[in-house]
């Protein structure tokens, strides 16, 4: 019967794919019948694919490598599991990123000559596609792993552990990828453009602007998409593992994850529609869909838990994981959106050097309430709610509503494109309104996006972490063992060298595209004027070049330092590993909250200048946060996200490593 339930979730997740299939085909019916946006959509489009036809032809090395090492080592079985699990995130990239692409142009048009709801209804579409397709396409894959393998000769649990590293170790390069192509052009332009040359934001003059709203695409929607894809999975897997272990052949336990995944996919669709539908105020549609989406799936999975009189203790883990999202999101709101703000561009007053230290206090101070909330859900869900299977339940109702979060976070990218598109135009201020009024509603929206990315990164890391303290046979951590101690300290130093490794990629790749800015401002007659062209081909291709070739150190040395570790420790390795990995979770999660809402804040309190307080554009406030926001920018869109899929890519890795 349970098998039937798989079946049922797949077929699920199918009613996902028909469902993006339809906004897909409701979005290439809005055409453009103006020639000036839609080069300039077309030039965005044809950026975002090539870097990532790129990207994704350097992975396929990597992903071959892997297929022949883990078939060596594990079965074939084994490594076309690990191939299915990367290209199913690759896949999810490629769509999410053609939807993103077309959506931006869609939605330009649509605040042009339809106005404000059907602008942000078009923009919702296009996020969906992404949201959906990530949901679908792991509830598909974990289905069809579990369909094949389940009762056969193969060891089911390192089949999905291969899955889930697959769609890990492609994440981790398309978050480190993406980030440092968008934030290089990002800064670049906004040196040059606004503190130098006294230039409006998205004005197509800039050189860089084109790569700025490429690099949207690529590090908002396909890294997002592929970070949120692997979470979702990893999660799932480390669950069905505790299950297996704490609950033996049962299946109506060993398959409830997934099950939960597709009444949270389902939670998402209702939700969704329901406020298509009816909903009239775009201001709050955005939060009331993520609400009334979390809680059809409480009340989903409660029906589910009590008609199969399954242990209703593990229900409480299930509601906390769910509303620990929109916690750990609305204290990232408050940090990046409320009075700290106001305060952070206060400082600016006083020049960049105040700002960047009061936006940095910020970071550090937002950290304490959600690591405490994430601290006392452990707790709760190991203590009263199901031990360590309690605490992986957590993390997959976390994500299992993510169809409907990936779409929120989705928005967000398009409504920031859709404005560049219309400035660059020339569409007037009456459309520019449009798109910043949505603009500005993606950003409120993606505090909590960042608080499901980061909760549930701790969560899934945690859960695959006590799986791999089963498979390694290790009862306890000793803090009073050297061994232990020598691989807490070494691993509580990895997130900190990743994040200089991407910061200081972010650095040089920024340096470029400023020297070749300003080449072009001095050297192309008229170009400031506005009476000749600039060349975006040049700028595209410096953040392309600067992100392919700088993702490989931090991805080579992520994959690489579990397997250094188990070597160098010798009989002690798995010991050790336990350490290392204890180490990089606590300082990993720490760093990259830090990192998210002290870029966070920087932004928004340039925006908050920007929107005509404290001198508005162009004052020396302005200028000064600027220059904070180009601190921030990396912070919150390429070293901090990076460290999310960091401690779950390597815990993965010590998985198989302890199965060995």
């Amino acid at each position: 019967m349970m098998i039937a339930f798989i079946t049922l979730c797949m077929g699920v997740a199918g009613i996902g794919i028909i469902f993006t299939l339809i906004m897909q085909r409701l979005l290439n019916q809005r055409t453009n019948s103006d020639e000036k946006s839609a080069r300039i959509a077309l030039l965005i489009r044809q950026g975002a694919m090539t870097f990532l036809r790129q990207e994704y032809t350097i992975l396929a090395i990597v992903i071959f490598v892997a297929f022949l090492i883990l078939g060596h080592i594990f079965s074939r079985a084994a490594g076309l599991a690990y191939v299915a699990g990367a290209l199913s995130s690759m896949l999810a990239g490629v769509i999410g990123m053609r939807a993103a692409t077309r959506a931006n142009e869609a939605t330009t048009v649509a605040a042009k000559n339809e106005g404000e709801r059907a602008a942000f209804i078009t923009a919702l579409m296009g996020g969906s596609i992404m949201g959906f397709v990530v949901a679908s396409l792991g509830l598909i894959g974990l289905g069809i792993i579990f369909y094949l393998f389940y009762g056969t000769a193969y060891d089911m649990i390192k089949i999905f552990t291969c899955y889930g590293v697959g769609a890990s170790s492609i994440a981790l390069f398309a978050r480190v990828g993406g980030g440092i192509y968008t934030k290089a052009a990002d800064v670049g332009a906004d040196l040059v453009g606004k503190v130098e040359m006294g230039i409006l934001e998205d004005d197509p003059r800039n050189p860089a602007v084109i790569a700025d709203n490429v690099g949207d695409c690529v590090g908002d929607t396909a890294g997002m998409g592929a970070d949120i894809f692997e979470s979702y999975v990893v999660s799932v897997v480390s669950a069905l593992a505790l299950a297996v272990s704490q609950y033996a052949n049962n299946l109506v336990y060993i398959t409830l994850p997934i099950v939960l995944c597709a009444i949270g996919l389902v939670a998402s669709l209702v939700s969704l529609l329901f406020f298509f539908k009816f909903a009239t105020k775009v201001e709050t549609f955005l939060q009331k869909t993520t609400y009334s989406a979390i809680v059809l799936f409480i009340l989903g999975a409660f029906a589910y838990l009590y008609a199969f009189n399954i242990d209703m203790n593990l229900f409480g883990s299930i509601a906390l994981g769910a509303f620990a999202g929109i916690i750990i999101g609305l204290a990232t709101d408050y940090y990046t959106s409320g009075s700290p703000i106001r305060k952070l561009a206060e400082t600016s007053k006083t020049g960049a050097g105040t700002n960047l230290i009061y936006g940095l206090s910020i970071g550090f101070e937002s950290v304490v309430f959600p690591v405490c909330a994430i601290a006392i859900i452990v707790f709760v869900s190991h203590t009263y709610f199901g031990g360590l299977f309690g605490i992986s339940l957590a993390a997959v109702s976390m994500l299992a509503t993510v169809a409907i979060t990936m779409t929120i976070d989705g928005y967000g990218p398009i409504a920031d494109n859709a404005g560049g598109i219309s400035e660059m135009s020339g569409y007037g201020p009456d459309v520019r309104k449009i798109t910043d009024k949505l603009d500005a509603l993606g950003n409120m929206t993606a505090a909590l996006g960042k608080g499901f990315a980061i909760g549930s990164a701790v969560l899934a890391a945690l859960a695959v972490f006590a799986t791999y303290c089963q498979e390694a046979h290790i009862p306890h951590l000793d803090l009073f063992n050297a061994v232990v101690i020598a691989g807490f300290f070494i691993g509580g130093t990895l997130p900190f060298l990743i994040s200089a490794l991407t910061m200081r990629s972010v650095s040089r790749a920024a340096w470029k595209m400023v020297l070749e800015v300003r080449r072009q401002f001095s050297e192309i007659k008229g170009l400031l004027e506005g009476t000749a062209e600039a060349d975006y081909a040049r700028c595209i291709g410096i953040s392309t070049r600067a992100a392919l070739i700088e993702m490989l150190l931090p991805g080579f040395i992520t994959i690489a330092s579990p397997i250094i570790i188990k070597i160098a420790f010798g009989a002690q390795g798995n010991m050790a590993l336990g350490g290392f990995l204890a180490g990089a979770t606590l300082t990993g999660v720490v760093l990259a909250l830090t990192m998210a809402n002290a870029g966070g804040a920087w932004d928004n309190a340039k925006k908050y200048i920007e929107a005509g307080n404290l001198g508005g554009k162009g004052s020396d406030a302005h200028r000064a946060a600027v220059v904070g926001d180009t601190v921030g920018d990396p912070f919150k869109d390429t070293s901090g996200p990076s460290l999310n899929i960091l401690i779950k890519l390597m815990s993965m890795l010590s998985l198989l490593l302890a199965m060995m």
